[in-house]
């Protein structure tokens, strides 16, 4: 990609960022394809993470900042703070735990001493199809609530997330992981559900929370508490969650 190529010829501290109106190429997780019609916010980022950081040394929690600072980018406009949109592990933004509006999607390479970072992130806000949109959410807000808040523009809410997504980078460098898990858990799907583990049929266990490096801690009876990682096959990243050895 265009952006991939330019990210080792720019200056350190100059960021980029590469917005689409409409993409025919985009890529998901495992080979997936990203359908990305008119109406649908789409970016890669690019930033620098020097490896000796806090984040630096935890570079899956990148993902989980990029999802929360999409739904902060919306629940964090005076008026919007109620609009059901969460962050579903690893790297989904979801109306409710109702459905998907947007993924994330993160690629990482180490030159030296420094993590050069491509984010893409997708979300639906104001085309109603394939799923649901932000701004769908917003109408149906209006209707229940009574009130009368505007609609919102992919290209502000693209400005929104790169300047939250900032912050909370900070706010992460600063002071690890215990800095932004109180606000991702306020807008996580994910509190008291349960989870099978290794199979359909596999124990029961509880979510409970995200470990210092971004992989999801369960409950299990008997147990106490795991961490657990996806098994790589399944398209619900949150079934057949495997306790590593």
């Amino acid at each position: 990609s265009l952006i991939g190529r330019l990210m080792f010829k720019l200056p350190e501290e100059m960021g980029l960022i590469a917005v689409a109106v409409r993409q025919t190429q985009g890529k998901g997780r495992g080979g997936n394809v990203w359908l990305s019609p008119m109406g649908c916010a789409m970016s890669t980022l690019h930033i620098s993470i020097p490896l000796h950081s806090n984040l630096g040394q935890r570079i899956p929690f990148i993902q989980h900042l990029v999802s929360l600072a999409v739904v902060e980018a919306v629940r964090s406009i005076p008026g919007y703070e109620d609009i059901e949109l969460r962050v579903k592990w690893p790297n989904d933004i979801y109306y409710s735990d109702l459905m998907k509006l947007g993924g994330v999607l993160v690629n990482s390479t180490l030159i030296e001493t420094t993590f050069h970072i491509l984010i893409g992130f997708g979300f639906n806000v104001s085309n109603s199809n394939p799923t649901i949109c932000i701004n769908d959410l917003i109408a149906k807000f209006n209707r229940e609530e009574g009130t009368e808040l505007k609609p919102l523009s992919a290209d502000c809410l693209i400005a929104r997330t790169v300047t939250v997504l900032e912050r909370l980078v900070e706010i992460f460098q600063e002071k690890g992981p215990k800095g932004v898990l109180p606000q991702y858990y306020k807008y996580w799907v994910h509190s008291g559900k349960r989870v099978r583990l290794r199979s359909e049929e596999g124990p029961l266990a509880w979510i409970v929370g995200i470990d210092d490096y971004g992989y999801l801690q369960v409950h299990q009876e008997g147990k106490g508490v795991q961490s657990v990682h996806p098994d790589g096959n399944s398209f619900d990243m949150l079934r057949n969650l495997i306790v590593p050895k």
